[in-house]
């Protein structure tokens, strides 16, 4: 077994590594002077299972071609089995055509993980089940919930919670915390009048008191989270916080959330925290490595993956 680590999340395959007690895989992800990319294996892969670890955040373009080019340069060196471990799988948003002639590009990206050589992919929280579908080789999608769950209940013991989904889409989400936890449950309903936007319409559930957890897959703008904690504590919420898998957190959004009713986000490290984000006051970062790490060990010893969830 083998760890290559790419460009994108660096500290995340130094834990993973740590974690399975293995050194990184020699290698260079490198670009020319015109931002080709170009890799070099410096170590013998031959009949190796070698698991390569890229997120596909920002910039999203620019670490999936690594990751592409790795998988092509590891088949070239004849490695017997190549799993993609993709922490953050960029482009899932775009899981269906959300109108006329436009892309499914979550199922381009599926396709050309397989083309470029992938063999299996390990991938976390995906905004929609359904991508696993849009691969033509194993693909297993673990759940970040046991980690959410254990620091909620080592952070929020003793409160009165109520597990919070910020939009109707992410209830079934939602509903299994809520159910690891014995809490209550509640939904934002939400009209979105144009991407990027969000606008908060009604609470559905008794928050008034009570402390809250939003639960999602992922923040970007942070426009909806901000919204629904207005919301909540209109509604007589005693307190907001939220827990997220991705921490996208484009453009303005660290300031939006610093500047909003949130008490804290957690978020995990599935994305390389940037500056501003070690630094905001309202958010921290909750590590995802033993997870990825411990999946990563059963996949190379062929045991059960889904076990981990039991």
């Amino acid at each position: 077994m083998k760890i290559l680590a790419c460009n994108s999340n660096r500290p995340l395959a130094e834990a993973i590594a740590a974690y399975l007690d293995l050194p990184l895989t020699k290698a260079s992800v490198r670009r020319f002077s015109d931002m080709e990319v170009f890799v070099e294996i410096l170590e013998n892969v031959r009949g190796e299972d070698v698991f390569v670890i890229q997120s596909t955040s920002y910039p999203a373009n620019d670490h999936l071609m690594e990751l592409l080019v790795c998988f092509d340069a590891l088949k070239r060196g004849s490695a017997r089995r190549i799993t993609a471990v993709i922490p953050y799988y960029g482009y899932a948003r775009q899981d269906r055509k959300s109108g006329p002639r436009t892309p499914i590009s979550a199922k381009l990206v599926a396709n050309m993980i397989t083309a470029a050589g992938a063999d299996r992919v390990l991938t976390l929280d995906l905004h929609s089940g359904q991508i696993q579908g849009f691969f033509d080789i194993p693909t297993d999608n673990l759940y970040a919930a046991p980690v959410l769950v254990k620091d909620i209940q080592d952070h929020h013991s003793r409160q009165d919670l109520v597990v919070v989904s910020p939009d109707v889409g992410g209830v079934v989400r939602a509903r299994q915390i809520a159910q690891r936890l014995d809490a209550d449950l509640a939904i934002i309903d939400k009209r979105r009048e144009r991407a990027g936007h969000s606008e908060v319409m009604n609470v559905i559930g008794d928050v008034e008191g009570r402390d809250c957890i939003l639960v999602d897959d992922m923040v970007d703008s942070g426009g909806t989270h901000c919204n629904a904690a207005e919301a909540l504590m209109r509604h007589g919420a005693r307190s907001a916080s939220a827990y997220v898998t991705h921490g996208v957190l484009s453009g303005g959004a660290v300031a939006r959330i610093a500047s909003s009713h949130i008490e804290m986000m957690t978020i995990t490290d599935s994305i390389l925290a940037t500056e501003a984000v070690q630094q905001a006051p309202n958010i921290r970062l909750l590590t995802i490595a033993p997870l990825m790490a411990e999946a990563m060990r059963r996949i190379s010893d062929e045991s059960s993956v889904s076990s981990l969830f039991d």
